[in-house]
């Protein structure tokens, strides 16, 4: 008798002993659930992150306010509610009782509280847009233009930084010296007012020379009043002859000042007898 109970105290002892796995496995187990939680909320959406960058970044930067919040629109009100919730702060300003909030709390908030959005397209990313499809499109339609009409040793198109640059050789438009546009000159002239008749944007046309100087007694002074009479001649065409408006226009006379190309030779000179008609770009792109 003896021998058995020993024997049964030795096997209970050792089965105690074990047990503590079971406790072990189990907290090795939620730690394991824990840290593949805390990695799945680690990850961060790009996308969202990028548009959020975005819209914060015009939030500040835009607007007709003269401070860094326009119209002096806070940053916590309303940023974090969902819609139709207020967000519960109260603030006091200029020595307020602090219950500015408290007339929305019946589920309306007013416009002007209302938090950002990720992803929110402002009026600026909705202008710029528009203007670039304006102005791709005009593009286009030059190109097509040119190369229907075999101009491509006359015209070019370009996008450039402050817009959509035409560039008109001056054997398209005048004679040698001359600043009164030709006949060759008005079915492309033409075909370009109908093309700004629907543009919203400013129109710069700039005339430029080579350097070669004037005889005396030639009937313009210097360069500066050649390509000055130039571009004028252009702006004439476009707004009496098809009724564009005046205020659409600019000119500019930049005579020999802003050559393309060499004038040590005949080519590189008459690449620089030119006029520039350039579609500006009325909104810049929103900073990100």
């Amino acid at each position: 008798m003896r021998r058995r109970s020993r024997r049964r105290g030795q096997a209970a002892a050792a089965e105690n002993q074990e047990r503590w796995l079971i406790t072990y496995a189990d907290l090795i187990t939620l730690l394991m659930i824990f840290f593949v939680v805390m990695y799945a909320m680690s990850q961060v959406d790009l996308t969202k992150y990028e548009s959020l960058s975005s819209t914060l970044s015009s939030t500040f930067s835009d607007g007709g306010g003269t401070g860094p919040l326009p119209d002096g629109s806070g940053i916590l009100e309303g940023a974090h509610s969902k819609p139709g919730e207020t967000s519960g702060l109260e603030t006091k300003v200029d020595g307020g009782s602090g219950d500015q909030n408290t007339d929305n709390r019946d589920g309306k908030q007013p416009a002007s509280s209302q938090g950002v959005m990720i992803g929110q397209i402002t009026q600026q990313d909705l202008a710029f847009r528009k203007q670039e499809q304006q102005l791709q499109d005009t593009m286009k339609k030059i190109q097509q233009y040119i190369d229907e009409n075999d101009l491509q040793n006359s015209i070019s198109v370009n996008d450039v930084p402050k817009g959509i640059e035409i560039r008109l050789s001056d054997r398209l438009l005048f004679s040698l010296g001359q600043s009164e546009l030709t006949a060759q000159a008005e079915p492309t002239l033409k075909k370009l007012a109908s093309l700004f008749s629907q543009l919203d944007s400013m129109i710069s046309i700039e005339g430029h020379t080579d350097n070669l100087p004037f005889a005396s007694g030639s009937r313009y002074k210097d360069n500066w009043e050649l390509s000055a009479e130039r571009a004028l001649s252009v702006l004439r065409f476009f707004i009496t002859e098809h009724n564009l408006k005046t205020e659409q226009f600019q000119i500019a006379g930049y005579g020999d000042t802003r050559p393309v190309a060499t004038n040590d030779t005949l080519e590189g000179r008459q690449k620089n007898r030119r006029v520039e008609i350039i579609i500006l770009r009325n909104v810049m792109r929103p900073t990100s």
